[in-house]
């Protein structure tokens, strides 16, 4: 029988400011079992000592996993034809002789990535041509550019990362031409990015947030462009596409304001229950659900407060009894509503990623936490210091 302890071992996780650099220095202390010896270790490291497979992930952009301000040895640099950023129109991919720092920190501290941005569908179509010559019409339906992608996710491989798909339909990053058509042309060219992106990446990236945000503050549905324009059997059709696609992938529902049973936002967060009962009860193929906790540690009110551990455990525990993993996936905890002085932010800030993880690490169908970002230079939760702790489980047999 797996027991959680009620011990924790803690990894203190911070960021050092230096001029040019943020560093991420961690230290694992091991309280459990009377073994109280200090030593050095990765998140990455203590996710593989944990009784069961948990994925401990994080968001990332392109320029600074391939052209950071500084590289490893100190040395100031901006690679040429490597910059990848978010607005570059016309970039070469070059393999660079230095690992950057951004990317040391990813492959050392994380076993997954998420692909913050480029993989959804207007930037792959319209937003971010890359290669593809600037001058080409914005309208580019049907034709892709993955190279902004296929860098990441290669990088990702070859440091034995898992790579998670974010994501495949959510209306807020569907090219802005869509909604001029029938509904007819929607459903069709819906249904080709599924295949052509998934057809892609098969074989390399092997789970995908299938539909993001598709619920109301309320729990219904959100009047968006495919319900609009196709009814709510658009959620079901896109699990069934993507299942089509690649039969072997681990499809998610990914939904934010979720993540606390009887909490702050109830309503969506039975809503979001409701959902996933109703697709699981029609044998729609879908494997996961993804709780995107974007936290604010001074929050008020039933819109903005923290739920409490006990109740994103309640959530967990309800969704993993309908067969389903569960996913914290887009963790940030901000603290720009909290007003305090910077230190007791920051032990705010570090005692919500704590207690959340705690919680939800001992339910069975977690199987994973993914932060949106680990430095405050290339996250949207300005200002973050990013501390937090991690609950270990133990494994004792009864």
């Amino acid at each position: 029988m797996i027991l959680y302890s009620s011990w924790y071992n803690y990894l203190t996780t911070s960021i050092l400011h230096t001029p040019s650099i943020l560093i991420l220095h961690q230290h694992l202390i091991s309280t459990h079992r009377s073994i109280m010896s200090e030593k050095e270790s990765s998140l990455r490291e203590i996710a593989s000592t944990l009784c069961k497979r948990v994925d401990i992930g994080t968001a990332i952009l392109p320029k600074p996993l391939f052209s950071e301000w500084e590289t490893l040895d100190g040395t100031k640099t901006e690679i040429e034809n490597a910059t990848l950023a978010c607005h570059d129109p016309d970039i070469s991919i070059t393999s660079c002789s230095q690992e950057t720092q951004y990317a040391s920190i990813v492959a050392s501290e994380f076993n997954a990535i998420v692909i913050e941005h480029h993989l959804k569908w207007a930037p792959l179509c319209q937003a971010l041509p890359g290669p593809i010559n600037a001058n080409t019409p914005s309208l580019r339906l049907g034709r892709y550019d993955f190279a902004h992608c296929d860098a990441m996710v290669d990088w990702a491989i070859a440091k034995g990362m898992k790579v998670k798909g974010h994501v495949l339909c959510w209306h807020v990053t569907t090219p802005d031409f869509v909604e001029e058509m029938s509904s007819e042309r929607i459903r069709e060219e819906l249904k080709r990015h599924i295949y052509t992106t998934m057809a892609h990446f098969r074989g390399r990236i092997k789970m995908w947030d299938v539909v993001n945000e598709s619920l109301a503050p309320d729990g219904t549905l959100a009047n968006n462009i495919f319900l609009r324009k196709l009814g709510p059997i658009y959620i079901e059709d896109c699990f069934k596409w993507a299942h089509d696609a690649d039969p072997s992938s681990f499809l998610i529902y990914n939904d934010n304001k979720v993540e606390g049973m009887n909490g702050p936002n109830k309503e969506k967060a039975d809503g979001f229950y409701r959902l996933l009962k109703d697709l699981v009860d029609r044998g729609v193929p879908i494997h996961g659900a993804g709780m995107q906790a974007h936290f604010n540690a001074g929050g008020v009110g039933d819109r903005q407060r923290v739920p409490t551990p006990l109740q994103v455990k309640n959530q967990i525990r309800r969704i993993g009894d309908l067969g389903l993993k569960v996913n914290i996936s887009e963790m940030d905890v901000r603290v720009s509503k909290l007003k305090a002085s910077a230190e007791v932010k920051t032990l705010a800030q570090r005692q919500i990623y704590h207690d959340i993880i705690a919680a939800a690490l001992s339910e069975e169908a977690f199987d994973g936490v993914w932060l949106w970002g680990f430095s405050d230079r290339h996250v949207s939760a300005i200002p973050l210091s990013f501390f937090y702790n991690i609950a270990i489980c133990s494994q004792q047999a009864s």
